[in-house]
This record gives C-alpha cells, structure tokens and sequence, in this order.
C-alpha cells in the first residue's frame, strides 16, 4: 500500500440483499380485507440484520440498492440514526425502493404482499460490491433473495468469492419467499451452488426443505403463506445434504422451541427457547440472525451464541414491526436474565 492509499475500512459485518418500506397493519386481529390503516417501518432481511447488529454493539453496513424516491430517503434517514453505515448503498436510476405489505392476525396468520417489480437491491452490481470493503469485514451475510434475478444474483456470487479469497466467513440467510421464484425449485438450484462459498446457513426447516426441493408436489401454498409456504419432506436427509455441501455449521429455526446447530462433525446442539405471547412473528427470524452473529463474533460457544440469538427473536415477536424493534445488548440481556439466564 502506497503513502496516497487509505487503508481500507473495517466492519463486523456486511448484509446484503433486499431492503423495503414495510406498512404493517394497525389493526391487529383484523383480517387483511378489514385493515383500515397501516404503520410505516424499514425492513428487508438483510435491512432488518444490518440494524440488528448495530443495536447489539457491532460495526455493521448494508449492500442493498435504493430507487432515487422519497421511500429511499426514509430508509436511509433511519439506517443513519441508527448508526449503520450507508455509503455503499446505490441509488439506482429508473427503479424503485422496495415494498411490503403486512397483516397481523395473531398467533399464525401473518399475510404479506411483496411489491419487488423494478427493485432497485435487485439492480446491485459487480461494481457495487467492489466498491464495498467485504474483504476486511469480519462477516458477510447474504439474503438467498438476492439469488433470484440479475444482476443481484451473480453480484452476490463474486462478493462470496472475495470474501472467502479473504478468510471471511459467510453466512447465508436461507430466506425462501416462494413468490419471488419463477419456480421454487430454482431457488433450490441457486441456492446449493451458492452454499459452496459460504461457513453458516441459517434458516427454519421449511427454507431447508426448500433448498433440497425437487418435486413441486412437496409446495403447499394457501392465501395466506404465498410467500413462505408449507414444504413437505424428510427433514433430516435435507440437513445432512446441507452440511455435505461444505458448511460448517447449519443453524435451524425452530420459532418457541428454540433452535438446533448441526456441525461438519455430526453433532447436534439444541437450544431451548423463550415461550412469549406473539404479536407478530415477521421479522423474527433476522433479529436471531444477529444476536447469533453477535455471539459468533464474539467468540462465544454454539449453545450460547444460539441462546442469545433466541432471546432477540423473542423478544421481536412481542412488537409491531421488525428493524424498528431490535433490542439493544442490555435489553436482551435483561430479558435472559428475567427468564433464568444462558
């Protein structure tokens, strides 16, 4: 490095992937015909784990793209109170910022609607991501959503590849949105080639089963789970095909049972859970990805890096929204300690 060269800058981690306005019903209980008014929040899986990990104490910075409107000034104004680092989001010419619609119907209905036509986080380049610092981080984390379309898909691709070409571990949120795939057996393929590059998966059993989907039978889809459908199969043959694709250790949610670790090794780590009465589950699952990446960074064992990563999702269901709602360390903390500790 030259005396002109700045070195580059360091992170915790860099999220990548998509990034939306989510209008979350006001009328909780109220079915989505009914809905006569609606929250503004952030979100977005990646959005959602960028803001998580901030609150918990860590440098984080999003890879996502932005339309140049309105709705990307309100997510960017938030990620900048919170302190995550925006400057290698783009503002994309002739797309727009992302979109969600959400119901609440308590405790298993959650009905959503993604508005993704002409996104811009699905408009993210090669060129963005060099622009990106990922080969200093400590931990890229990718949204297998940005898998579905170019130029997202192969811009993901060649971040893996330079954050492994530099020691970085990668954690893919395995994030299955059926309605985001031509087929829902290509998420399947885009996502086995992209587990090559990555250390961690995490995800629920339906998005494992969804990564080793071969036949659409196995799909079942009702009003009201579009986008994250009931999958049939053998679980435990998908999770050992998961771990032989080359990861180190797969993280599944298991919602109020808590979650399992399956490592290389063939063990098994189950970790219990934090029964709480739910408000809204949505978002759950990224507040659990962070408190999990929170401990891993800190060099914390399996069982209490998971423990911790269960009190975040917890913690979540018990609030309106996702982003909005992410504990800090001392929260999560209290909240354990209130419940027995680690």
């Amino acid at each position: 490095m030259t005396s002109m060269e700045a070195a580059p800058e360091h992170f915790d981690v860099i999220t990548y992937g998509r990034s939306s306005i989510d209008l979350y019903s006001n009328n909780i209980g109220a079915p989505f015909i009914d809905i006569k008014e609606f929250g503004a929040f952030v979100g977005g899986s990646p959005l959602n784990i960028a803001v998580g990990t901030r609150r918990l104490g860590l440098k984080s910075a999003l890879l996502t793209g932005v339309g140049q409107d309105q709705v990307a000034d309100f997510l960017l104004s938030f990620l900048v109170k919170e302190g995550v680092e925006t400057r290698f989001i783009p503002r994309v010419a002739g797309a727009r910022t992302s979109a969600v619609i959400l119901g609440i119907e308590p405790p298993d209905k959650f009905p959503l609607v993604y508005y993704r036509d002409n996104c811009a986080d699905s408009k993210v380049t090669i060129d963005d991501v060099i622009r990106t610092p990922i080969s200093s981080c400590r931990l890229f984390e990718v949204s297998a959503t940005a898998l579905n379309i170019e130029p997202s898909r192969s811009s993901a691709f060649f971040a893996a590849e330079e954050a492994v070409k530099n020691d970085v571990p990668v954690l893919v949120d395995l994030d299955f949105r059926a309605d985001q795939w031509h087929d829902p057996r290509a998420f399947g393929v885009m996502t086995r080639a992209f587990l090559q590059h990555c250390t961690l998966a995490v995800g629920t059993e339906e998005e494992v089963l969804a990564t080793m989907l071969k036949d659409p039978a196995q799909v079942k889809i009702t009003d009201q789970q579009i986008s994250a459908p009931e999958i049939q199969g053998d679980v435990d043959e998908a999770i050992s095909a998961l771990i032989q694709a080359g990861l180190r250790a797969l993280i599944v949610k298991r919602g109020e049972k808590g979650s399992s670790v399956f490592l290389d090794d063939g063990s098994v780590i189950d970790v219990p859970g934090f029964p709480v009465e739910v408000v809204n589950v949505l978002g759950a699952g990224d507040a659990f990805a962070s408190g999990f990446i929170y401990g891993y960074l800190a060099g914390w064992d399996w069982y209490k890096a998971c423990r911790l990563a269960n009190a975040c999702g917890a913690i979540l269901v018990t609030k309106h929204g996702c982003a909005n709602f992410n504990p800090t360390l001392e929260e999560v903390n209290a909240f354990i300690e209130e419940k027995g500790g680690f």
